[in-house]
């Protein structure tokens, strides 16, 4: 699993992604197949990636907290935890490389990695996609490049999303600025669940808007440099503020980390008002808590995963009182 684990540049960075998406060939696009194509897609898929590598689930089998759960750990996306009828997604041993089904298109193969990695969540992303299109025909155009339900993803029909913890530039009023500039160079930026969704805890996530008429290279160095540059203005603006606040901002988070560890119940909207303070110091090296503990801490404590993951959390007290224990498993041995 990506989330927990130590990735590159996480005192800004916390994840990124590499989703590719395909379509087989004679078939209409999702939303318009019958329910026979559907279950043909599914069994075709899976037979190609049927094998000890790689585990085929049943979507229709969870409970709607389970699925909910997968897309808040970004093992699926929220539009194929809420679809209703035949669903399923394709993961490997890992758990790094999931591939859903009948979701957008046909296909979406997605590779996550924890910190700024590109280049490995490409080679894995790529890797599975290499057994689909060995094994399968799929729809594309000489023209438009592969062919997608979205005309957006035409082309490459790649997208990379690195997710980042921005709270100097939100401070600073800057995220507009940030997102117009993007804008001109073909990115956007949205919030932790993608178009649509708010900044919670000042994550977003940024992504390539254009997928035709460039390569795969062409999008991966465009995506490193900018971000890199995004990287290098939050810490820069990190050392600033820590320089003029440092006792501030060390006393605010030992005392928010105080208050979680003698809860008895935290509410989720509690624990996402501390994270990014709490996050902010830790990336500014003045208080001893690993920033990716506390990244899995935002996923793990969710009201879903929580539900999913914890027996008799059906009510929103009883999810509170789980999320305190979490709080004290994940983070409770730092040294404030």
């Amino acid at each position: 699993m990506w989330f927990g684990n130590k990735g590159n540049d996480n005192d800004v960075a916390v994840s990124t992604r590499v989703r590719i998406a395909r379509n087989l060939s004679g078939y209409p696009f999702p939303g318009r197949l019958s329910a026979e194509q559907e279950k043909e897609i599914c069994s075709k898929v899976a037979e190609i990636y049927k094998g000890k590598e790689w585990k085929i689930n049943d979507l229709s089998k969870l409970s709607k907290a389970e699925r909910e759960s997968l897309a808040d750990k970004h093992i699926i996306s929220r539009e194929l935890a809420e679809k209703e009828g035949m669903s399923e997604y394709i993961s490997n041993k890992a758990g790094d490389v999931n591939i859903m089904l009948l979701e957008e298109d046909h296909v979406r193969i997605q590779a996550i990695e924890p910190g700024f990695n590109v280049k490995t969540a490409m080679e894995k992303a790529y890797k599975a996609e290499e057994i689909l299109d060995k094994n399968a025909e799929i729809a594309y155009s000489e023209k438009y490049g592969y062919l997608t339900h979205c005309p957006t993803n035409l082309g490459t029909a790649i997208r990379i999303s690195v997710m980042l913890h921005l709270p100097s530039y939100t401070r600073a009023g800057q995220i507009r600025e940030l997102a117009l500039q993007l804008a001109k160079l073909g990115l956007t930026i949205r919030g932790e669940d993608g178009e649509g969704s708010s900044a919670s805890a000042y994550l977003y996530q940024i992504s390539n808007q254009i997928t035709l008429g460039v390569s795969e290279d062409e999008i991966v160095e465009r995506i490193e440099k900018i971000i890199g540059q995004i990287i290098e203005g939050e810490r820069s603006m990190h050392e600033k503020l820590a320089e003029s606040s440092k006792s501030a901002i060390r006393e605010s988070a030992r005392r928010k980390y105080g208050m979680l560890m003698y809860s008895e119940s935290i509410s989720s909207k509690e624990l996402t008002s501390y994270y990014s303070d709490l996050r902010l110091a830790a990336a500014s090296g003045l208080i001893k808590l690993p920033v990716e503990k506390l990244d899995e801490l935002m996923i793990r404590s969710k009201p879903y995963t929580i539900e999913a993951e914890h027996k008799n959390t059906s009510s929103p007290e009883e999810r509170d009182r789980a999320r305190a224990a979490l709080v004290r498993e994940i983070i409770g041995n730092a040294e404030i």
